[in-house]
């Protein structure tokens, strides 16, 4: 009797997985599906978020800086570098924050030269931020001449044409 019962079991057995073998397949397909979905919606959501300011979390350059704050602040050629070198921009990345040639940069850095006060309350806005805000207000910086100078003045091939 052993022997038919365990026979009884394994073809039990047997159709049960076929059962749900049949049931299973065509969900497998719409799982897979779904999740092909639901990776193209992160990758959207995540290139929305980056364009999007909303609910982004943001410093921006802080605005309040105090004359009396400007004043105090002390700027050394060993100081500037300093700032340069925690923020890791280039003279030339400084110069364009600020607003001076990067000839202006190195004279401030060897101590020739020192920041006229519009200069330093730029700088001592600077020392309050971080790496990636600074990095971000270059680019912008860099974006926004990038348009001036297509807008400003035509190519030579146009001026040619012109004539």
């Amino acid at each position: 009797m052993g022997k038919v019962e365990s026979m009884i079991k394994s073809e039990i057995v047997r159709l049960a997985k076929r059962e749900v073998k049949k049931m299973a397949l065509p969900l497998k397909g719409e799982i897979k599906s779904l999740k092909g979905i639901v990776s193209q919606l992160r990758k959207s959501l995540l290139s929305l978020q980056r364009v999007s300011p909303i609910g982004v979390k943001e410093k921006k350059i802080p605005a309040e800086v105090t004359p009396a704050e400007v004043k105090s602040a002390r700027f050394s050629p060993r100081l500037i570098r300093s700032l340069r070198k925690r923020l890791g921009i280039t003279q030339r990345e400084l110069a364009l924050l600020t607003g001076v040639t990067v000839g202006a940069i190195h004279k401030w850095e060897s101590g020739k030269f020192k920041p006229a006060m519009e200069k330093r309350e730029i700088m001592v806005r600077l020392r309050k931020m971080g790496r990636r805000d600074v990095r971000k207000m270059i680019e912008d910086k860099k974006s926004q001449k990038g348009e001036k100078k297509t807008v400003s003045r035509p190519s030579k091939a146009a001026k040619r044409n012109l004539k």
